[in-house]
């Protein structure tokens, strides 16, 4: 018995799909038009500073190129959505795409919350 629920505890795990955060919490933008999107592996958040964030941690603009390829290799199949604090300045918004673009990722989603 002790077997059996080993395996299916193995088989759970291996499953199971984590969601990567971005290690912060925004206040995002509302959009009529926004969609819901199950399956978003990378998840890159700006805060109303411009700090931005990957995977937990704080990163710098110029690491974003890097980190994107990183986890992108790591999971092909998963999209990139960029969460920006609806505070933060376009220009790191911008710069941020511009990094995932250069990381050979054209489909980068910007996350928002549904208009009521």
């Amino acid at each position: 018995m002790l077997d059996i629920v080993f395996i299916m505890l193995i088989f759970f795990i291996v499953t199971t799909s984590f969601v990567k955060e971005s290690g912060i919490d925004v206040n995002r933008p509302t959009a009529k038009t926004a969609e819901r999107k199950e399956q978003g592996n990378i998840i890159i958040g700006i805060k109303p500073n411009g700090a931005i964030w990957i995977d937990k941690r704080e990163v710098d603009i110029r690491a974003v190129r890097a980190n994107v390829a990183r986890l992108h290799a790591e999971n092909p199949l998963g999209a990139v959505i960029i969460t920006a604090d609806k505070e933060s300045k376009t220009d790191s918004l911008v710069k941020v795409m511009d990094q995932v673009r250069l990381a050979g990722i054209m489909n980068a989603s910007i996350a928002t919350t549904t208009d009521k």
